[in-house]
């Protein structure tokens, strides 16, 4: 499996498209870009785009639009895309959800792979384990111990049916051997709303992008954070998998698409400028306050990591026997 922790890791200089692949797209831009984002606003998604939109203008001076297009984890903005004009001018920000779709669901309006280009994998962060101050826990193995000895009692918010918020809870549900019930929510800003209110959900397994100012103001207790190592913007919350079940990974992360004709020429020039905005230092730290890393990897690197995610997510339904859904609806 292809660990984004590997990636990032690695000296991402060194995958940087050199500046030459933009010399052969004269004129590219020359109007607005439509960045895409398939998912709810407010949540990490938007945040990157945002990020993204505001350096590609200062580079281009071209305004890079960032748009909205929620609906079905995902599938109504990617969509939009993969049927977009083939010429760079309408991108999209894929983020897990993109990898578990074709999963979740048996048929879907557009192939995952063949019907997109990959750009570029922009940043990941961890899921963060986090709970209601009601909840007694304070760390995951109490946490573990409590769910069991209250079965039925915890349930979990998650951004909908088949987000990595929601595999994320079954895959801790099989792993750790207990029974949180899961109740999606449409979108990442109504999960945490329900959470805040502890009213209908205790916990979340919610991205660290947008649960870290709720742990630093201690409104969330964080009990552990999904990936295999600490993450930086949280220093004293242990992993998952150090802290009462070992072996428990997740690693979301998200990239940037692009029509799946859009010119291999188009597709760098977007790749190595976005790279060059990630190396950044005012860039990569406010990615890195956010608890996420930068990547800017190449356009096959991305789109051999598309396809790795593909694949171990499809195990994970598989093993942890969550629903298939005929058609999104």
């Amino acid at each position: 499996m292809l660990r984004i922790a590997r990636l990032f890791d690695a000296t991402y200089a060194a995958s940087v498209v050199p500046a030459e692949a933009g010399q052969a797209t004269p004129g590219y831009p020359n109007r607005p870009i439509r960045m895409v984002v398939p998912f709810a606003a407010g949540g990490p998604g938007d945040m990157l785009g945002q990020l993204l939109a505001r350096e590609l203008k200062k580079s281009w001076g071209q305004p890079v639009n960032v748009e909205i297009r929620h609906g079905i984890n995902g599938i109504v903005g990617s969509d939009l895309v993969a049927k977009a004009p083939a010429d760079g001018y309408t991108i999209a920000i894929a983020a897990s959800a993109h990898y578990i779709n074709p999963s979740i669901y048996k048929k879907l309006p557009f192939d995952s792979v063949n019907d997109f280009a990959a750009v570029t994998l922009v940043a990941g962060g961890p899921n963060v384990l986090v709970v209601h101050p009601s909840v007694p826990a304070k760390s995951i193995s109490e946490f573990i111990a409590y769910a069991k000895a209250n079965p039925g009692r915890l349930k979990y918010a998650s951004g909908g049916h088949g987000s990595p918020s929601h595999l994320a809870g079954e895959l801790f549900n099989n792993m750790a051997g207990v029974k949180l019930a899961h109740v999606p929510y449409k979108g990442h800003a109504a999960a945490g709303v329900a959470l805040s209110e502890g009213r209908e959900v205790q916990l979340m397994f919610d991205a660290i992008f947008t649960c870290i100012k709720q742990v630093q103001a201690g409104k969330w207790r964080a009990l552990g954070v999904s990936t295999l190592r600490r993450n930086d913007a949280l220093p004293d919350i242990p992993t998952i998998s150090e802290s009462g079940l070992p072996g428990y990974e997740v690693s979301p992360a998200m990239g940037v698409l692009a029509p799946a004709a859009t010119p291999p020429a188009v597709v760098e020039k977007l790749s190595g400028e976005i790279a060059r905005i990630l190396r950044l230092p005012e860039v990569a730290a406010q990615i890195r306050a956010s608890g996420a890393e930068p990547v800017g990897n190449t356009p096959s690197e991305y789109a051999a990591y598309v396809k790795s995610e593909i694949a171990k997510w499809a195990k994970v339904v598989r093993e942890a026997g969550i629903e298939v859904l005929d058609t999104p609806q």
